[in-house]
């Protein structure tokens, strides 16, 4: 139990430091070979706050744990919007930006119907993961075509092409122990517990892996630009629920857990329609510290459901 708490913790700090570096190299190299900078915003920064849920679901899926690899992505998707978005508007007032409400939280909650309509099938197979793979790319690119004319250029920092390649990779490498470390202690402790592995992720594990997107948004909000932190949370939520649970349903095929159709998804669903209906009917069209504290009180809530349900494993 020590070991496994131990590999959690460590695991968690790798796996977010690691990402960090991994893209930092990764957009540096691209950027020294040619590739625009907003190019690398659109692809290698945008889904870097997700890389961490991304290689720890792919691990867990690979070791036989696809149950951690989806309590991973929709745990994540409730944390980023009740206890990142609720942080950060406690922190400073969030102005809603008005393509938000027009186009991305929108096709977010669509996605969101979609994933809970397959899982009544019962299983995420290889079927639904292709499904879901196919559709990111053109969500993505529905997202950002309109963005394209604008070509704003993100800021990459220039690093010698030596050390980026060493970034890129060293930073690959850990960020694979790092999340292999993470599932272990993760599955670990859910048999010391006697617990599942879906609710070892739906809370160690995704609180662990939102804390890229907490940084971001966090100092965005305080560099008012609130665009970013909302653009980070939504298209963190939209990688997760299509590419994060898309790989692993490919990877590994699961049953649907009872759990997951009477709560997880419910709140998952809930959360993403309440922000839609912030976002759009709030006042100024600001999210300020009543609307964080309401979104950080339902996080409370959601972990209380958690416990309030748990199925001990036989």
């Amino acid at each position: 139990m020590f070991w496994a708490t131990v590999a959690v913790i460590v695991g968690i700090a790798l796996t977010v430091l690691s990402a960090d570096k991994f893209v930092e190299g990764a957009a540096s190299l691209a950027s020294r070979l040619g590739m625009s900078h907003f190019l690398i915003g659109l692809t290698i920064i945008s889904i870097g706050t997700s890389a961490p849920e991304l290689f720890v679901s792919t691990v867990a899926a690979l070791n036989g744990s696809p149950g951690l690899a989806l309590g991973n992505a929709l745990g994540s998707n409730i944390a980023n919007i009740a206890l990142v978005l609720g942080a950060t508007a406690c922190i400073f007032p969030l102005i809603v930006p008005g393509p938000l409400v027009r186009r991305e939280l929108p096709i977010l909650l669509l996605i969101s119907l979609i994933l809970y309509a397959l899982a009544y099938r019962g299983i995420f197979d290889l079927s639904a993961g292709i499904l879901f793979l196919t559709v990111l790319p053109a969500v993505l690119y529905h997202l950002t075509k309109k963005e394209l004319a604008a070509e704003e250029e993100t800021e990459i920092h220039s690093l010698p092409i030596g050390f980026s390649i060493v970034l890129t990779m060293g930073g690959l490498l850990i960020l694979l122990g790092s999340s292999e470390a993470l599932v272990w202690g993760a599955v670990e402790i859910a048999r010391f517990f006697g617990v599942s592995e879906l609710v070892i992720g739906l809370t160690i594990i995704a609180v662990g892996t939102s804390v890229p997107e907490l940084a971001t948004s966090v100092t965005a909000a305080l560099k008012n630009k609130t665009d970013i932190a909302f653009g980070t949370i939504i298209g963190s939520n939209i990688f997760n629920s299509l590419g994060v649970i898309g790989i692993a349903s490919i990877i590994s095929p699961f049953a649907i857990e009872p759990q997951v159709l009477q709560r997880d998804l419910p709140w998952t669903l809930g959360l993403t329609l309440l922000l839609f209906l912030m976002a759009r009917f709030s006042v100024r069209g600001t999210l300020t510290c009543p609307y964080g504290i309401l979104l950080l009180l339902l996080y409370v809530s959601y972990l209380w459901h958690i416990l309030a349900t748990i199925v001990p494993n036989q």
